[in-house]
């Protein structure tokens, strides 16, 4: 082999190197998740859902419906005429003073935007049931207001639209353990329901507040304290949005 041939050879494997390099940085660039449609500090997640959960709103008659909104959607606000069988019943009185968002399957409305919407005389919630539940956002009435599970989540974190319990862990990175969780971060089951975490209730991790857009017993935003084994039992895993900060 001559020297010049030798040179081009080794110049042309430089250049496959290279190449190969360059692709594979691409593959690795190509596989990190988006960056975040929002940024939310840990404080606002949390005082979002407090806000949620302590709203006062006075509803009259014409917000309370039970029946097929003019769409089509069947509607039922959690008041207390609405009296289901084998579920819970209602909760809000018109023409007094409640508290807290009602639920509404779909909902993603904040305590403003709510009262605006309950002073246009729209539904005040509309609750979840199993046909909801197969329908999915086809169920969702234009012609109610409130909040649901994942609404709640997404008016926490800033969100531009209501992300559901199937996309919300694309938004986060999971956490490998609970004990790790920290305030504004979630416990989510897919397809069914997520809760915000706010803080540890006892030393022992054991015992934790939340905060939820509940299904029943709750039809509303609420604060309480569960316990983590029966969350673990019901299949719920942490999860940290990538755009929360400290």
């Amino acid at each position: 082999m001559t020297p010049n041939t030798a040179s081009r050879l080794a110049t042309a494997l430089a250049n496959v190197a290279t190449l190969a390099l360059t692709a594979c940085s691409s593959s690795r660039l190509s596989n990190k998740p988006p960056p975040p449609p929002s940024s939310v500090s840990r404080a606002d997640a949390v005082a979002t859902a407090a806000r949620c959960a302590s709203h006062r709103w006075f509803p009259t008659t014409a917000n309370v419906f039970h029946g097929t909104d003019p769409d089509g959607i069947r509607v039922d606000t959690p008041d207390v005429s609405w009296h289901p069988d084998h579920s819970i019943a209602g909760w809000w009185q018109p023409n007094s003073w409640n508290t807290g968002l009602p639920y509404q399957w779909g909902g993603f409305s904040s305590p403003e935007q709510f009262d605006r919407n309950l002073a246009a005389g729209l539904a005040a919630g509309d609750v979840y049931t199993p046909e909801k539940r197969r329908l999915l956002d086809a169920a969702v009435s234009r012609h109610a207001t409130g909040i649901d599970c994942s609404g709640l989540i997404s008016l926490c974190w800033n969100l531009p639209r209501s992300y559901s319990t199937r996309e919300l862990p694309s938004l986060c990175s999971p956490l490998p353990s609970w004990d790790l969780l920290a305030p504004g971060d979630i416990l989510n089951t897919h397809n069914s329901h997520v809760l915000l975490f706010t803080g540890w209730a006892n030393p022992e991790h054991s015992r934790l507040h939340v905060c939820e857009a509940g299904v029943p017993p709750h039809w509303l935003v609420v604060q309480r304290t569960t316990t983590r084994a029966d969350l673990e039992n019901l299949g719920f895993l942490p999860w940290r949005y990538r755009g929360i900060t400290d």
